[in-house]
């Protein structure tokens, strides 16, 4: 009897574990369909281009050495080893604690829910960038972020490794539950770096110190970019409790969802209220990355709030994330999607509120967690950055600018009836 509890407990977290996976690989659709919608009709498809790519070129990547970098586990040659039942069940019966203690699980679902994640970072990256990077120097740098940067940091936070041998994070008392700062944090950092190279798209700052709006082509598209992520986002932070088969671990399972859910919902409602008291009227685009900003703020610690912290904390993010959007703009740092502001700004944000009710984290460890991956992901991304700026360009040039990318990268364009005469 007790043997068929644990098989059924391995097959359980097992299952939940790719479920999660799956929840999160359909926020590339959400991405995909958010970036499509805040971009001009004319590069729609090399967005969506780009999301496609970037998912396939971080699935192979990670494969391939990003995996085996961030937790010493080469997948790609070495491949997985088949499952031995009773090796299993044997660690099931030597714990103390029967079967609520760490979870077991298969290792190739572990992969599975861990690639996701990295496609995630990128796919932040690509909406930030948007509608003046050429397609191929974009997907050169995906190269190396997933294989190389993302995985870096992530031995240092997630795979427990010494920072270059000097410091522990978790020591020092770094904690990230889902990956407010590893994974969004770390992916607006990198496009931050792109964005300071590239330059503002052309129009959207005036000589007299004017910020011109470039409105988005399609907003229902958008907004249903952003329901698939905040779908998407109770298998990322929901995933990452790691396990669900014990009556602990379910209940926090239950728990994280519910103030993913909560804060989503504030930071919505948040920056809806802020913008209608900032500019008089019900921004659309604002009350969306309001309601990523409270998924992304929540995301860092989203297992030990209260509904009422959970709500409040994503209601600050929400009015953060328009201050912020406002700010870049001042600062002429030209995002089309607020990109660096939700993941990177908020993300910050999400990485600082951790200690009010995770006791095993301090402040400071959170400063330093946060600056490690900031210091090491723009440091390295703006130098592959200038690298390829210096090699092949990363900008295109004015007129294809101009008459857009979907032209000269892509050969196609999305709406040819719209355009054509």
């Amino acid at each position: 009897m007790e043997q068929n509890i644990y098989q059924l407990q391995y097959a359980m977290d097992t299952f939940y574990f790719l479920i999660c996976g799956a929840l999160v690989m359909w926020m590339a659709a959400g991405f995909s369909m958010l970036e499509a919608g805040l971009v001009r009709a004319k590069n729609t498809t090399e967005i969506l281009t780009k999301n496609m790519a970037l998912y396939a070129i971080s699935c192979m990547m990670y494969l391939a050495v990003g995996y085996d970098i961030m937790y010493g586990g080469g997948v790609f040659l070495s491949g997985i080893e088949t499952v031995d039942p009773a090796t299993v069940l044997k660690e099931f019966s030597e714990r103390e604690d029967g079967f609520t203690g760490g979870a077991i699980y298969s290792a190739a679902s572990d992969f599975f829910f861990q690639v996701v994640f990295v496609a995630t970072a990128m796919s932040i990256v690509s909406g930030a960038v948007a509608e003046r990077m050429k397609l191929w120097s974009f997907l050169a740098f995906t190269v190396v972020l997933t294989a190389v940067i993302y995985p870096m940091e992530g031995s240092w936070t997630w795979g427990g490794d010494a920072v270059f041998g000097l410091y522990t994070l978790s020591e020092l008392g770094f904690s990230d539950f889902a990956g407010s700062g590893i994974v969004h944090m770390a992916g607006a950092s990198a496009a931050l770096a792109g964005v300071l190279l590239l330059g503002a798209r052309k129009g959207k700052y005036s000589a007299d110190g004017r910020v011109n709006a470039i409105p988005g082509a399609n907003l229902p598209m958008a907004t249903l970019g952003t329901f698939i992520l905040w779908m998407g986002w109770f298998g990322f932070n929901g995933g990452s409790v790691l396990k669900l088969g014990d009556i602990s671990s379910s209940h926090s399972v239950a728990m994280v969802f519910l103030n993913t859910n909560a804060a989503a919902a504030a930071g919505a409602i948040g920056a809806l209220v802020f913008a209608k008291i900032l500019f008089k009227k019900a921004d659309l685009t604002m009350c969306l990355n309001g309601a990523l900003a409270g998924l992304v703020a929540i995301t860092a610690e989203p297992s030990t709030p209260t509904p009422v912290q959970a709500t409040l904390f994503g209601a600050i993010a929400g009015v953060i994330v328009v201050l912020s959007i406002i700010g870049l703009d001042k600062l002429k740092i030209d995002d089309p999607v607020g990109a660096i502001s939700v993941h990177g700004v908020v993300g910050l944000f999400g990485l600082l509120i951790v200690p009010l009710t995770n006791s095993a984290s301090t402040f400071s460890g959170q400063l330093i967690g946060a600056a490690t991956i900031f210091i090491w992901v723009f440091t390295t991304s703006f130098i592959v950055w200038f690298a390829l700026k210096k090699l092949i360009g990363i900008r295109v040039s004015a007129e294809e600018e101009y008459e857009g990318v979907d032209k000269s990268d892509c050969g196609l364009e999305a709406y040819p009836e719209f355009t054509r005469g």
